[in-house]
């Protein structure tokens, strides 16, 4: 299965500007981010939330070194919020590794099937919690939470950990697959 083809909208950094703000819009594209490329995406419901915060985007920023290790280009982490949010969230936290992605109208996760309603603690639509191993646009694996569906009582924070797909690229190049 090959990952939907997006345009995430982006902010980067323009030194040609002046003041506060030296920001720019630019358009990504699904192929631009993953094609030719070993890449690890981990979703996750909300910048600034609990788990996100705490652990999940942490760790795998910790683990930033050990996956590239096992031949990864690149680390991103995917949110249904948008590129200022994703922005704020990464320099609070001091994210400097893992690149984030906003998906703010969550074309991407709901093309992904990842797409669920969170109008039960406010969020309104949210990506499911869930990590890939994507090359060159195709998914080789996914790691999706049990209980996937609308509304869920509970936050599942199992497999889409950084430890999990860590493990499972040692695993495979263990196995004598090809990982880089």
């Amino acid at each position: 299965m090959r990952v939907p083809e997006v345009i995430f909208k982006t902010r980067v950094r323009d030194e040609s500007i002046e003041g506060p703000n030296p920001f720019r819009w630019q358009d990504v594209t699904s192929s631009e981010i993953f094609g030719g490329k070993k890449i690890v995406v981990f979703a996750l419901p909300g910048a600034f939330t609990p788990t996100c915060s705490t652990t999940h985007l942490p760790r795998y920023e910790e683990l930033y070194e050990d996956l590239k290790a096992q031949g990864v280009d690149e680390v991103y982490c995917l949110s249904v919020n948008d590129a200022f949010v994703m922005y704020q969230w990464g320099k609070h936290l001091g994210a400097e590794k893992v690149k984030l992605i906003p998906d703010g109208s969550g074309d991407f996760t709901r093309r992904m099937g990842m797409l669920v309603r969170k109008d039960n603690l406010g969020f309104g639509m949210r990506s499911w919690r869930y990590s890939m191993l994507v090359e060159d646009g195709e998914i080789q694996k996914i790691f999706a939470e049990d209980g996937h569906e609308d509304d869920c009582p509970t936050d599942p924070f199992e497999v889409s950990d950084a430890d999990t797909m860590l493990n499972w690229l040692k695993g495979r190049d263990e196995a004598g697959q090809k990982a880089a």
